[in-house]
């Protein structure tokens, strides 16, 4: 490997996503580093590979435990996120459920925000509990309520911010304080910011959870998942649940995310300055009831923009004014912008989650988690903001048109 460029000889984030933990091509000098597709590797002798098992040398055994691919995709990511260490999956549910399983066990609890992206939720809430371990699903912009939430056997705080799918907040200076008062390990999932927008590490966060199928990968072409941490945090995980679970990222998904994470700081910037129009364009609509989106300046956690978030993002909720139907009409009225889940993608992505990603809450519990019927989310792609707006515009007006 490559020893040339090391995460801490970049200063800014741009440069760190193209060149910092490089592995390279020391056998042809090769620009892009090549696709390690393989499932095994070499010993020279049997002592190397005794020593290799028994950790006492360096170098790569079986591609589930290690490939030099997507170690390089660690090790930027690493970089990008501040943090010592990264582990990749495959997939960000492999993410999740590796890292709160590595420090969760029967007996234990851990607090969560009451919004969490559907797969996330049902995890926790039905999966954790057959396991035996407890959860309390709390406002996370509520201090007095995450306190009151924790008690002995509390080993951890989860949550998403901004939340998915409607865009509240956390103050992550405020998580971190409380977390440190009670010995509490932070794991909080940065999908919708990306590391370009906010890194939780310097704020205290212990572990940082990316669905690399969104923004890292930017082409919908992969499903993968990040966890970047201390190298102590991440080597437990590594060798725990995800050496044994075996959710791991595959040498070409790594390779394609590289690639992505090249343009990530580009592509971001663009996505925002799209969103931002949007936000305004809908939050002026008249068959729009509300808009959530941070950039806009009632929203809640404005103050965070510009200082814990470094922009407001590419993915905004909203409501359209009417029900459940009127929502689903707006959606199948639409031309260009594509009915589908997951976001972060050039096209312009909507989708309704009371029927889609958060169908696994009853519709009580969306209700307490402030998901209503007639919430849509938007991500917005890299189109020309008014092709984007003009296709909201016409389905907008065909829902004003069947209303009257």
């Amino acid at each position: 490997m490559s020893n040339r460029n090391q995460k801490h000889q970049f200063q800014h984030l741009e440069t760190k996503a193209i060149h910092a933990g490089r592995v390279g091509d020391p056998s042809f000098g090769s620009l892009a580093t090549p696709i390690h597709q393989t499932s095994t590797f070499v010993f020279d002798n049997v002592q190397q590979g005794a020593n290799r098992f028994a950790g006492e040398e360096g170098g790569f055994i079986y591609s589930r435990l290690g490939n030099p691919t997507v170690m390089e995709l660690e090790q930027r990511m690493a970089a990008l996120e501040n943090t010592e260490a990264a582990a990749a999956f495959g997939s960000g549910m492999g993410a999740v459920s590796a890292t709160l399983l590595a420090n969760l066990k029967k007996g234990d609890h851990l607090v969560a925000s009451a919004a969490l992206y559907g797969c996330s939720f049902a995890l926790i809430n039905h999966k954790f509990a057959e396991l035996g371990i407890e959860a309390s699903f709390v406002d996370i912009t509520n201090s007095a309520e995450i306190e009151a939430a924790i008690n002995e056997n509390t080993k951890l705080i989860f949550f998403e911010t901004p939340i998915n799918p409607n865009l509240v907040c956390a103050d992550l200076n405020e998580i971190s304080r409380i977390a440190k008062q009670h010995q509490l390990l932070t794991v909080i999932d940065n999908t919708f910011m990306s590391p370009v927008l906010q890194q939780p590490s310097d704020y205290g966060m212990d572990l940082i959870i990316h669905s690399a199928t969104k923004y890292l990968n930017g082409h919908g072409d992969v499903v993968a998942g990040i966890c970047c941490g201390s190298a102590e945090q991440i080597e437990h995980i590594k060798m725990t649940t995800l050496k044994d679970m075996g959710a791991v990222m595959s040498p070409n998904d790594a390779w394609l995310i590289s690639r992505g994470l090249k343009t990530l700081s580009v592509r971001v910037e663009r996505h925002c300055d799209n969103a931002e129009k949007v936000a305004g364009y809908l939050d002026q609509h008249a068959s729009v009831k509300a808009v959530y989106y941070p950039g806009l300046k009632h929203h809640p956690a404005n103050h965070l923009v510009g200082n814990q978030m470094k922009r407001a993002g590419g993915v905004i909720a909203f409501e359209v004014d009417g029900a459940f139907e009127d929502a689903v009409r707006f959606m199948n009225q639409l031309k260009m912008c594509h009915i589908a889940v997951s976001l972060g993608d050039a096209e312009t992505l909507i989708q309704h989650p009371a029927s889609m990603t958060h169908s696994p809450y009853t519709p009580e519990e969306r209700a307490a988690a402030g998901i209503s019927e007639s919430l849509i989310r938007i991500s917005v792609g890299l189109e020309h903001v008014d092709d984007i707006i003009g296709d909201l515009e016409q389905a907008l007006q065909a829902l004003r048109i069947k209303a009257a």
